[in-house]
C-alpha cells in the first residue's frame, strides 16, 4: 500500500492541526481564531509580591 504525506499547520496556541485548502499561509487558526497561531506562547509568571496580610505578619 502506498503512503501519502500531507503538509499542514499546527496552532501553537490550541494545538489544532489542519491541512490548508489554499497555498497561502493562513491568517488565523480555524479552531481558536487566534492571529498568533504560529507564534509560541510566552510563559511569564507574575513577579512574586507579598500580600498585605503577609506583610503585617513580618512586623
Amino acid at each position: 500500500m502506498g503512503e501519502i504525506t500531507l503538509k499542514g499547520f499546527i496552532c501553537e496556541r490550541c494545538g489544532h492541526k489542519w491541512a490548508p485548502r489554499e497555498n497561502e499561509v493562513p491568517k488565523v487558526c480555524p479552531r481558536c481564531k487566534s492571529p498568533y497561531w504560529n507564534t509560541p506562547r510566552k510563559i511569564e509568571g507574575k513577579k512574586h509580591e507579598m500580600s498585605f496580610k503577609d506583610k503585617r505578619k513580618l512586623t
